[in-house]
């Protein structure tokens, strides 16, 4: 499987230090130069700079060699360049919060998850525990909906009871 990972849901798994979730997860974990410099970025939390600066040997940095060109240039780099990189190397699954980027991804088709899809799954496969992670990404600035963190929390205990 291949993954393509914007900023965010990086930068979030950096500051749960739960990156290593994601190769456990998809295998293969792309991401677009634009995203490693986003993550450098000198108002980053310097754990995720610090990241950043010597990434793990399963982030895969790859240069987009063309921007798609219907892309909005509303988009951050991070996302332009990831939507674009995800089209190129034809992704299984692109990983982007952003509701813009979200929506000009899926008009290309291309599947795409959030930081919670992508915690509620690490959940389900026994690799951190859920409802401490939600809690603690919602302490360091995540936002999220009550409505759609109770209906993350309610797929998680449903999954846990269906549990043999």
């Amino acid at each position: 499987m291949i993954v393509i990972a914007d900023t965010s849901p990086l930068n979030y798994f950096i500051l749960l230090r739960k990156a290593e979730v994601l190769p456990a997860i998809y295998g293969r974990v792309l991401a677009p130069n634009a995203v490693l410099l986003e993550l450098r970025h000198p108002e980053a939390p310097e754990i995720v700079r610090s990241w950043s600066a010597t990434p793990p040997a399963w982030l895969e940095i790859q240069q987009v060699e063309k921007l798609d060109p219907t892309l909005p240039p509303e988009l951050g780099a991070g996302e332009r360049e990831a939507i674009s990189l995800a089209l190129a190397v034809h992704s299984d699954l692109l990983l982007i919060d952003e509701r813009a980027g979200r929506e000009q991804a899926e008009a290309r088709h291309l599947q795409v998850a959030g930081t919670l899809a992508v915690l509620l799954r690490a959940a389900i496969l026994g690799l951190l525990d859920f409802p401490a992670a939600l809690d603690e990404i919602r302490r360091l600035g995540f936002r999220v909906s009550p409505e759609i963190q109770t209906t993350m929390l309610a797929k998680y205990y449903q999954t846990r009871k269906n549990r043999p």
